[in-house]
């Protein structure tokens, strides 16, 4: 009989990945904004005649369905999200690349012309676009951090009349606990990377975005139990959609 319960589960958690939805739609007062998960970290944006690439990774195959970006958000140096093959795979020609510091520092010198660096807590309008770079880190902060602060950036994208927050690597840290107004979050929970799906659940449970997305949810153990997060979330506030898309 347990053998039976095991297997049953397996097969129940293997039919909830296969079901997960390739793409979502939020609807804004300037058209359809159309999410796209590519990978882990990466995922495409479709907004009133824009493309927007997050962290674009796996090369230009990956982007074969979609139209050359009009931007490129980079939120960090590491290659899951910092990945100069692709940068130079795909057609950049046209994109404003958005980018931290630390990143612009490593960015190929084909590509500098492009770039729109932006610093923590740094406010930007560019085409359209308003962006405020958030700030994304590891605690508690140590010398040796794997994301220590001010190196990265999340961001909140203001598209229409809908804020988009992308949490990058980051903790529980006090600044996303404290955003306002989110509309739709991207919410990283990957140990020993970021945090886990009870320090995500929480910070989520503060500031209340509309929608939330688990990403980045791939860590040393495998795939965080992002099921889980969502009844941790909803178990408290059930108004917080909580959307698993399809990023494995």
């Amino acid at each position: 009989m347990k053998t039976i319960t095991i297997a049953s589960l397996i097969l129940f958690q293997v039919f909830n990945i296969l079901a997960q939805p390739t793409f979502d739609v939020i609807k804004t007062n300037k058209g359809d904004l159309m999410i796209s998960p590519v990978q882990h970290a990466t995922f495409v944006m479709t907004w009133n005649g824009k493309t927007i690439y997050v962290d674009p990774t796996g090369g230009a195959d990956s982007f074969t369905k979609f139209k050359a970006p009009d931007f490129i958000f980079v939120t960090d140096i590491h290659g899951d999200h910092f990945d100069v093959k692709t940068l130079e795979a795909i057609n950049a020609s046209a994109a404003t690349i958005i980018v931290p510091q630390a990143v612009a520092d490593l960015m190929p010198s084909s590509l500098k012309p492009n770039l729109l660096v932006v610093g923590n807590l740094q406010r930007v309008k560019t085409k359209g676009l308003t962006v405020t770079a958030v700030p994304m880190y590891n605690l508690p902060e140590t010398s040796d951090s794997r994301h220590p602060r001010g190196r990265g950036n999340g961001y909140v994208i203001k598209l229409g009349n809908k804020k988009v927050y992308i949490s990058g690597d980051t903790e529980d840290i006090v600044e996303m606990r404290k955003l306002k107004g989110i509309d739709a979050a991207f919410v990283c929970m990957n140990l020993p990377y970021t945090m886990d799906i009870n320090q995500a659940a929480s910070a989520v449970l503060d500031f209340k975005p509309e929608i939330v997305y688990p990403y980045h949810y791939r860590g040393q153990n495998g795939l965080s139990d992002v099921g889980k997060f969502k009844e941790l979330v909803n178990g408290d506030n059930f108004k917080v959609d909580v959307k698993l898309l399809k990023w494995y």
